[in-house]
């Protein structure tokens, strides 16, 4: 799928007249710390500081150093320490693709976004893309030309209601589509100097830079596979709705594989180092996922985890996927999905008890009673012991 992907991106490159490989951008020299200028800077400043207090008490932030410390050193890895000592990175625990930069230096990393990410320089170029946005200073940008775009429509309502003709009133009612369209394109106008920077700051790290397009790559094939499991139309990454406030996928895609460094292509992507850093949650960011009921997307993470080596962790999270969709071969095909995973680790807990219950669910009770015995065996402790102890009749001794 990625490779037709990127067939079509090239396609739609030479139909837009990109150039085959365009100069690879520097980041602007770095200017030091800064500081808000200005009454309305320094308002969204003082704005921001108390929202992160707010924020820094919530239960949706992830509380671990070790991976605080990790994202946080392939952001500085990426801008450069001097940039990212402006910043505080808070992980959120939610299951979506995104990151956000404050005003203030304040960064969220959403979990979903670590779990689709599979490098290091794959991580750095979304967090370069919301650094640029910070270093570019976009919130006071955006929140001046939504103050002015606002002021503009409220005159134009209170004109058109004034307004003595109907051509009159029209001409109005243009002028606010127009005010709002520009807005939005100015939005995106902004991503797009955002993505500049993030692969700016890829080139002249020790990151390989075509890890960039690769992330927008993937996106697209998620939403593909997404769309597919669902009966719908194959979704288009080529149009720009009037409300988006981003560029389509594949612009962005298109443009970030033609502004990577050319002689950077062998550097170093930090698939390795990545994996290990995420191994400790990648159980819970999966069931996450698994969680908000969207099989096709759900699947193909797996599928594309995989690409680098089927794990029992995820043989485990497609039998859960398979068993919580339930169709009766669904159940079959989990108690191989998980049967796979015991055989790589049979002490994957979590894998024997979803295989006692999805051969319960197939009327295979003796096997699927000692599958629950042996998880309960190895988590005597486990939340939901007494449920599962009460599917599990006592055995007999024998005589």
């Amino acid at each position: 799928m990625i490779a037709r992907m990127r067939l079509a991106i090239g396609v739609l490159a030479l139909a837009a007249g990109l150039p085959a490989q365009a100069e690879p951008p520097l980041p602007p020299p770095y200017a030091g710390a800064y500081q808000p200028q200005g009454v309305d800077e320094q308002g969204l400043w003082r704005e921001m500081d108390e929202e992160e207090r707010r924020f820094a008490q919530s239960d949706m932030i992830v509380r671990d150093p070790a991976l605080q410390a990790y994202v946080t050193k392939v952001l500085c890895d990426t801008v450069g320490q001097d940039r990212c000592s402006a910043t505080r990175i808070y992980i959120v625990r939610v299951p979506m693709f995104n990151a956000s930069m404050s005003p203030n230096g304040l960064m969220q990393v959403y979990s979903g976004l670590l779990l689709r990410v599979h490098s290091e320089a794959e991580l750095g170029a979304v967090l370069g893309h919301e650094f640029g946005h910070f270093e570019a200073r976009h919130s006071l940008e955006r929140l001046k030309a939504q103050r002015s775009g606002g002021d503009v429509l409220a005159w134009a309502a209170v004109l058109g209601s004034l307004a003595p003709s109907y051509d009159m009133l029209r001409t109005y009612r243009n002028l606010q589509l127009t005010i709002i369209g520009s807005i939005y394109r100015f939005n995106r106008d902004q991503e797009r100097e955002a993505d500049g920077l993030g692969i700016g700051y890829l080139n002249t790290s020790a990151l390989r830079p075509q890890a960039a397009a690769r992330v927008w790559e993937r996106l697209m094939a998620e939403f593909t596979a997404d769309a597919r499991a669902k009966g719908l139309k194959k979704p288009r990454f080529d149009r720009i709705p009037f409300y988006a406030t981003h560029p389509p996928e594949a612009e962005r895609a298109t443009t970030l594989a033609l502004l990577a460094r050319p002689d950077a292509v062998t550097r170093d992507d930090g698939a390795a180092r990545y994996r290990e850093a995420l191994a400790p949650w990648l159980p819970q960011l999966l069931d996450d996922q698994i969680k908000l009921n969207d099989f096709g997307a759900s699947e193909y993470i797996i599928q594309s985890l995989a690409q680098s080596g089927w794990t029992a962790p995820l043989w485990h999270a497609r039998g859960e996927l398979y068993r919580m969709r339930g169709a009766p071969r669904d159940l079959v095909n989990a108690a191989e999905f998980y049967a796979k995973a015991i055989a790589l680790d049979a002490t994957h807990a979590e894998a024997h008890r979803g295989l006692g219950l999805a051969l319960l669910k197939t009327g295979q009770a003796a096997a699927g009673q000692q599958a629950l015995r042996r998880y309960l065996e190895l988590k005597p402790d486990a939340a939901d012991a007494k449920l599962i102890g009460m599917m599990i009749p006592e055995e007999v001794p024998a005589p």
